[in-house]
């Protein structure tokens, strides 16, 4: 179960001092008008892009309705951004996340704030897809979870193998979708259906 760091907040100055080294170390001088203030910049963006670290995502699920449904939901093509942990490049695309109820549902923007929080840490997306389909099925007791995510990974767009048409699929089902085939077929053709 993921669950928030037991480090402090944020050390922006440490931050700061670090990226003015690495403008030195490639030998840029951190001290010309265009890249004065770059080091305050990429603190400030990297306490953004990473604020999930101080984040619980089960704070988001906390509260659920009690709803007699025994079927399918399914929330498609929440856009996401995470850094990749190898490269700290952005990682960007989409999760799709199906939950079958047991007795309660989750309000609709729950799922989105979680895959937020999840994602917005220095991230492997084989590791977000699990995370996402272990809290779901926890969380609510769900009778399944089903979770894709299709990114582009800057790591492997711009720099290294350069395939910026690459996309990385994962997936992860929990219960009813990973013990009954049918259910695991409808749940990826309403995914992907509509794009073929």
């Amino acid at each position: 179960m993921p669950e928030t760091t037991s480090s402090p907040p944020f050390d922006l100055d440490r931050i700061r001092r670090a990226v003015r080294e690495i403008l030195l170390a490639v030998g840029e001088d951190p001290d010309r008008e265009g890249l004065l203030e770059t080091p305050d910049r990429v603190a400030r963006m990297y306490a953004e892009v990473f604020q999930g670290l101080h984040q619980d995502p089960r704070t988001h699920l906390k509260k659920l309705f009690t709803q007699r449904c025994d079927e399918m939901v399914l929330i498609r093509d929440i856009r996401m951004v995470s850094f990749c942990e190898h490269h700290l490049l952005p990682v960007i695309g989409h999760a799709h996340v199906a939950y079958i109820p047991n007795g309660k549902v989750v309000g609709l923007s729950k799922i989105p704030r979680v895959i937020d929080v999840l994602s917005k840490r220095p991230q492997l997306q084989e590791r977000l897809t699990e995370q996402v389909a272990d809290l779901l099925m926890k969380e609510l007791d769900a009778r399944g979870v089903a979770v894709v995510i299709e990114a582009s990974h800057s790591c492997m767009t711009i720099r290294g193998v350069q395939k910026p048409d690459a996309s990385f699929v994962t997936s992860a089902v929990r219960g009813g979708f990973k013990e009954n085939l049918a259910t695991r077929t409808e749940v990826m053709s309403l995914i992907f259906g509509a794009r073929r």
